[in-house]
């Protein structure tokens, strides 16, 4: 899931953006609503964190950017107003949810979560396939009910690959999921990455390389190709440095 959280409060910003990264979401950062909208046009975001009172654009012009340019994104808008007037005008512009400041941070995630799969086509919370469980509300991950222990962009990756469903996902489809807009990336952190999270997985090897395509999680019966002992990426760059991060 992709997030683009816009808060003019650098502290605020921050903290947002850390606690979502740390929950295994792709997280991008702008300070002011024109910074915003340039981003919402060059990249696909599953949900906006907004911020009401911004600079440079108002965040109530943003919204209605949004709506107006059918761009697909969920908008979460956030205010230090809570009146029910303030509410009901944020919905009106277009805002998928309204949240008001003060809030808990696990409030706030619930709500990112829920919203982006509304953005996405509807899948359960709990995606599984060939004994692989991942709970995306409680961001947890097992295997045959042995619980693993992922970092944020093993559970990322592994997420991603259920959500295709059997489906093949190259090194761009993964860097565009799970990677962060403003770090440059190399294939082979896909590759470093998938090789930990293979061995973490354990045997039999589930993720198959598809060789020129990328990688999936076949269905049961088909025959997996892991590359597991090379960890080959169909594009990787053996030169690359790595920081999966």
């Amino acid at each position: 899931m992709r997030v683009l959280v816009v808060e003019d409060e650098e502290f605020l910003r921050e903290m947002i953006a850390d606690g979502l990264r740390r929950d295994a979401l792709a997280v991008d950062e702008a300070g002011d609503g024109l910074e915003a909208l340039r981003r919402l046009r060059l990249g696909e975001y599953d949900v906006l964190v907004l911020d009401r009172d911004l600079p440079g654009l108002h965040g109530d012009e943003v919204c209605r950017q949004v709506v107006r340019e059918r761009l697909l994104t969920r908008v979460l808008m956030l205010t230090a107003s809570g009146t029910v007037r303030d509410r009901v005008e944020g919905l009106g512009l277009g805002a998928d949810d309204y949240l008001t400041k003060p809030f808990a941070y696990d409030e706030l995630l619930a709500r990112v979560l829920a919203l982006g799969r509304r953005t996405r086509p509807a899948l359960p919370p709990v995606l599984e396939r060939c004994g692989i469980s991942v709970d995306t509300a409680r961001r947890s991950a097992s295997r045959d009910g042995h619980r693993l222990a992922l970092s944020r962009k093993e559970f990322a990756v592994l997420e991603a690959l259920l959500r295709a469903q059997g489906a093949v996902l190259g090194n761009d489809d993964l860097i565009e999921q799970v990677w962060e807009e403003d770090t440059s990336y190399s294939t082979n952190a896909v590759r470093v990455t998938l090789s930990k999270l293979r061995a973490k997985l354990g045997e039999p090897q589930l993720i198959e390389t598809v060789p020129g395509a990328g990688y999936r999680i076949a269905g049961p019966g088909a025959e997996t190709n892991p590359d597991a002992n090379s960890g080959a990426n169909p594009d990787a760059n053996p030169d690359a440095s790595a920081d999966p991060r």
